[in-house]
């Protein structure tokens, strides 16, 4: 079966809560080893402790990562590297926060940090990533495909009151997607992005009910999605079910 990822090992940002914590499960129960990260440390080990899989010599790995240190970054690809023994050839960025607040009250810290985490931490991991492939090469590794999904918003395509840097960041980060998925192809790498519209997760939770039923009218399906569902076209576009896809960013909102 196309989207059976065994052996594969995938390293997954935000993996602590919401949709990254989603694609951990999903990914661990398709076959693939999980090298999953988080800011918050007893999060992302919640997460590992609970997938499938999680014994013997291959093991699941949890990580504390700031995405928006390369040093943090690029240490969590060594570590991934030299627990499974061979690099990560899937990559599910799916870190992200919010600081929402109207544009004449933002902060320059409130802007920068949004951006930091949400397109300069995207940046940094699918560097990481083609860096960590490169040199495996090098060394005579097997040239395995490589996959990477990076996780934009409606937002980038609508706008939001409230989020001019959030709607920024993730702008970026299809921007992004784009010019890395023609850069990244010559060396057998896949970059694509999902876009999500309202999702219950943790980040959802802080939206004023009224706000969120007011969206969901404007939805075709009428409902929220949830984090499996953003998961299950994540888990389609890092498969060799979609080996032909590349530079793609994929609707996932209910027909919003």
């Amino acid at each position: 079966m196309a989207y059976l990822l065994s052996g594969r090992v995938a390293l997954v940002t935000g993996g602590g809560s919401g949709i990254g914590k989603e694609v951990c499960k999903l990914l661990a129960e398709r076959g693939a080893y999980i090298a999953a990260t988080d800011i918050n440390k007893n999060a992302i080990q919640d997460t590992i402790s609970n997938l499938q899989g999680n014994s013997g010599k291959a093991s699941h790995l949890a990580m504390e990562c700031d995405v928006s240190s390369g040093d943090s970054v690029r240490s969590c690809f060594s570590e991934a590297t030299k627990h499974f023994k061979q690099p990560p050839t899937l990559l599910a960025n799916c870190a992200g926060i919010t600081m929402d607040t109207y544009l004449a009250k933002m902060t320059e810290e409130q802007f920068d940090k949004v951006i930091q985490v949400n397109l300069k931490g995207t940046f940094l991991t699918n560097q990481a990533f083609a860096h960590c492939l490169a040199a495996s090469a090098k060394q005579g590794g097997d040239a395995a495909p490589g996959a990477i999904v990076n996780v934009s918003s409606i937002s980038a395509h609508r706008g939001n009151m409230g989020q001019t840097n959030y709607s920024a960041s993730k702008a970026g980060v299809e921007g992004f997607t784009r010019s890395a998925a023609k850069e990244l192809a010559k060396f057998g790498i896949r970059v694509n992005c999902v876009y999500p519209g309202l999702i219950e997760t943790p980040m959802t939770d802080t939206v004023p009910e009224h706000l969120k039923e007011m969206v969901k009218y404007a939805i075709a399906l009428k409902r929220a999605g949830q984090p499996q569902e953003v998961a299950e076209v994540i888990a389609f576009l890092l498969s060799d079910a979609a080996s032909y896809v590349t530079g793609a960013c994929v609707e996932v909102t209910g027909g919003l």
